[in-house]
């Protein structure tokens, strides 16, 4: 049992990195082929893994860790102007604009970025990964990401995981 969980932790981080991984077919997968594991430790995995693996878009996002050199020197390798950057500038510029907004509004209502990210964590609408990297820019503190990003992935999965046992016992009625 303990090897399946260190599994599961293992595919957890992997698509917080790399979201084209489903850890929600992986989790239906083991319990439906391991009714041995328990579905909270199920739960409790995912939840470490995923938010782990966020752990690295929030610091990226909050400017606590560096880019590789290869990206850093990419996004900020001084570029000759061209007409085709500038328009692109033009285009982007209310989006800017928006962001900033949305940075100033999380600062003012602390709370209402810190429900968006738990509701995010547990329903994953808006997107978990949108929140995580939002979470970062607004700068929420590291124990509150922490918290309820645990929390919120640990009730979403570990509901997943006790799903297949109850509609089994639906099955035969």
């Amino acid at each position: 049992m303990f090897g399946w969980l260190c599994v599961t932790l293992g595919v957890a981080f992997g698509s917080a990195l790399l979201p084209l991984i489903s850890v929600e077919v992986w989790v239906l997968g083991l319990v439906s082929n391991q009714p041995g594991v328990h579905w909270l430790a199920v739960g409790a995995a995912v939840a470490v893994g995923q938010v782990a693996g966020k752990l690295l878009f929030y610091l990226a996002a909050r400017g606590s860790i560096r880019l590789p050199a290869v990206l850093h020197d990419r996004l900020h390798r001084e570029h000759q102007p061209s007409a085709r950057r500038d328009r692109w500038r033009a285009k982007t510029k209310w989006l800017r604009a928006k962001l900033e907004a949305l940075r100033e509004r999380c600062h003012r209502h602390p709370h209402w970025m810190n429900g968006t990210y738990w509701v995010s964590a547990v329903v994953g609408l808006p997107p978990f990964m949108a929140t995580t990297v939002l979470a970062g820019l607004v700068r929420m503190r590291l124990s509150t990401f922490l918290t309820a990003g645990l929390l919120g992935r640990w009730v979403r999965y570990s509901l997943l995981a006790a799903a297949p046992a109850v509609f089994a016992g639906w099955m035969h009625l």
